[in-house]
């Protein structure tokens, strides 16, 4: 049964291809969901998929791309959302 989760992400993870990276890592892994810049500074990624996916997702959210520097990663389940593909609003 898929899940949703809502990840948030803190640490140097603006201006470092993060969303993108992140949109290319979760359709790699059939989810879908958007991941956005938050006004603070941090990106939010909404991940709807099946639970194994989900939790490959959140590993590579730990560390994330070459040039980020990833300090937190807070994540909390969700309802889930029918979504088409993945965003990078």
């Amino acid at each position: 049964m898929p899940l949703a989760r809502r990840f948030t992400i803190t640490g140097r993870v603006q201006g470092v291809f993060f969303r993108e990276s992140t949109r290319r890592v979760a359709e790699s892994h059939g989810i879908c969901g958007y991941a956005i810049n938050l006004e603070d500074g941090s990106v939010e990624v909404l991940a709807c998929g099946e639970p194994d996916a989900l939790d490959q997702l959140a590993a590579w959210l730990q560390e994330g791309p070459r040039m980020a520097e990833v300090a937190r990663v807070l994540a909390e389940d969700v309802n889930w959302e029918e979504r088409s593909g993945f965003t990078t609003g």
